[in-house]
């Protein structure tokens, strides 16, 4: 069964100001090197949810560039 996993991404964040004035939420770093979107992304895979779509809107920046730094997703995926 093919299920396709849609992450929406695009919150201002207003309550965690400060924390949100460079960054939208999703990317705001969590312990270290991880950021809040990390911990449903990793859901979304041990759910065997591959097929994601990330929908950003605010400052979306640094949220693209942490995606694409630091997910592999081709590594991740099985072969289909």
């Amino acid at each position: 069964m093919n299920i396709l996993g849609m992450i929406m991404a695009g919150g201002e964040g207003s309550r965690l100001y400060p924390l949100t004035m460079d960054r939208a939420k999703p990317a705001v770093p969590f312990g270290g090197k991880y950021r809040l979107i990390d911990f449903v992304l990793s859901n979304f895979l041990n759910s065997k949810i591959f097929s994601i779509y990330v929908l950003t809107q605010f400052k979306s920046q640094s949220l693209t560039e942490h995606l694409q730094e630091g997910w592999r997703f081709s590594s991740l995926l099985p072969d289909h």
